[in-house]
């Protein structure tokens, strides 16, 4: 392991709390990514629900990344400013975001957009606003296995939905979306629940691909189960917490062993007593979802436990040897590291040196970019 990775030592003045990420590290684990799928970057179609941000969009296409996974407007049009050839939008289009999905479609003809539905009413809108903009879409049927979240349940006869959407004229019915984020367990027990639904899925679309004269797509997974669809021949993974990892994966996916490349860095600000340090890391600065012992873990010293939490505040009480003082840097790991990086206009980038090198926005944290 290596000692204070995470420490930087530029003399550019940069106001804290500020995130930090680490380009080989970065690096690193895409290249453990597609080590895990033996080469084939055709299997990938990572989720950039985690970074938003169009520098590491270019990282991708250099290790011939061309597909991705997306859940807002905003980040299926910054993958297209970014020249991304394949784009999944995994969150079904209602209301304005049919406008605006069109819209994006017409602005960006090279691309290959898609989306999912999970129900008739959904693909039929889909279909009328694809007619009366002379426009074929492209579909994913959106498959429950578990969640609860959406998608349409697989204990529920979902070929005879499929059926009706294939008739859609202005629809191209691409494929099945499966997410399994629920799964939960050892490796062991994530591999044994998603397969148990998966090789059900896959034995009814292959009767659907009969129909069709053509094969339908599978993409299915986030970072729980990728390294189980990862073996599976014509599945497309869609992992997306990879790309900077976070303390919650090391805890739980202790086996996909990617590095942790982003962490958030604080100031202590006040000693409120001998061993109490207040520095400024509050709700603001870290996703806080979770109870406080799972929102951060402090880098400098394992001995530093967050005990209270506030907008802008966050105490540590220092139950070790160590002595700090006001001014004194406090580097952070985030349990939840995708929603923490949505808190942020920008990151700082650490070069080998642990130097800050670049600052790359964080794009796609608006909620529209352009359309």
């Amino acid at each position: 392991m290596e000692e204070n990775w995470w420490k930087i030592k530029s003399d550019i003045l940069i106001d804290t709390p500020f995130l930090a990420v680490y380009e080989d590290r970065i690096r690193f684990n895409l290249e453990r990514l597609i080590g895990s799928v033996n080469g084939d970057t055709q299997k990938l179609r990572p989720h950039i629900k985690t970074h938003k941000i169009g520098e590491i969009l270019e990282l991708f296409k250099i290790y011939n990344i061309k597909k991705i996974k997306c859940a807002t407007i905003a980040e299926a049009e910054l993958a297209a400013i970014h020249e991304v050839p394949d784009v999944l939008l995994a969150y079904q289009p209602v209301g304005i975001k049919k406008e605006r999905w069109i819209l994006l479609i017409q602005k960006y003809p090279n691309i290959h957009f898609s989306t999912i539905v999970d129900n008739l009413d959904s693909a039929k809108a889909l279909n009328e606003i694809g007619k009366e903009n002379n426009l074929k879409l492209n579909i994913y049927l959106d498959l429950n296995t578990g969640m609860n979240r959406t998608g349409f349940s697989i204990l529920e006869d979902w070929t005879t939905l499929a059926d009706k959407i294939m008739k859609l004229k202005n629809l191209h019915f691409a494929g099945i979306h499966i997410y399994d984020g629920h799964l939960k367990g050892s490796a062991e027990e994530r591999t044994a629940n998603a397969s148990e639904a998966f090789f059900k899925i896959k034995d009814k679309t292959g009767i659907l691909n009969q129909k069709l004269g053509y094969e339908l797509k599978i993409v299915a997974g986030g970072s729980n189960t990728f390294p189980f669809y990862a073996s599976q021949e014509n599945v497309e993974c869609s992992p997306g917490t990879f790309v900077f990892w976070d303390s919650n994966y090391q805890i739980h996916l202790p086996e996909q062993k990617f590095k942790p490349a982003l962490v958030i860095v604080g100031t202590i600000i006040s000693k409120p007593t001998n061993s109490t340090l207040c520095i400024d890391i509050g709700y603001k600065a870290v996703s806080s979802e979770n109870p406080i012992d799972k929102r951060l873990v402090i880098l400098n010293d394992a001995s530093l436990i967050p005990t209270a939490h506030s907008e802008e505040h966050l105490i540590l009480e220092n139950k070790g040897k160590n002595t700090y003082t006001i001014g004194d840097t406090i580097y952070a790991l985030p349990y939840h590291v995708c929603p923490t990086c949505a808190l942020y206009d920008s990151v700082q980038v650490i070069n080998k040196g642990h130097q800050i090198c670049d600052e790359w926005k964080v794009a796609a944290r608006n909620r529209e970019i352009n359309i």
